[in-house]
């Protein structure tokens, strides 16, 4: 499968984050989360999961470990396994962020 813009694959509600499946594996998971103005992924982790996180488009306020920072387009962010991680679209426009995980949720 060959995307030329992720992005345009990105669904959103108005409830709540949105997820849109991009590619599943035997050994991979990529897919995309889709944030609303103020929406969030709440702090979770994942034992025996890695998780990468790439800002597509927006503005995305990144938590892993005790570590916050406001990442832009182009920037992304690492959760290993175990390390509590959270995403939180603080900005006035929509965020789109490819998250890529391994080994792939159940």
């Amino acid at each position: 499968m060959i995307v030329k813009h992720l992005a345009a694959l990105a669904e959103f509600s108005s409830h709540k984050m949105a997820k849109t499946t991009i590619a599943r594996g035997e050994t991979l998971f990529a897919g995309l989360n889709c944030f609303e103005p103020g929406q969030e992924h709440a702090a979770h982790a994942h034992a025996g999961q890695d998780k990468l996180y790439v800002v597509l488009e927006g503005e995305a306020e990144i938590q892993v470990g005790d570590e916050k920072q406001l990442i832009s387009a182009g920037g992304g962010a690492f959760a290993p396994s175990g390390v509590m991680h959270s995403v939180r679209n603080s900005g006035d426009k929509r965020l789109v962020v490819l998250a890529v995980l391994a080994p792939p949720p159940a």
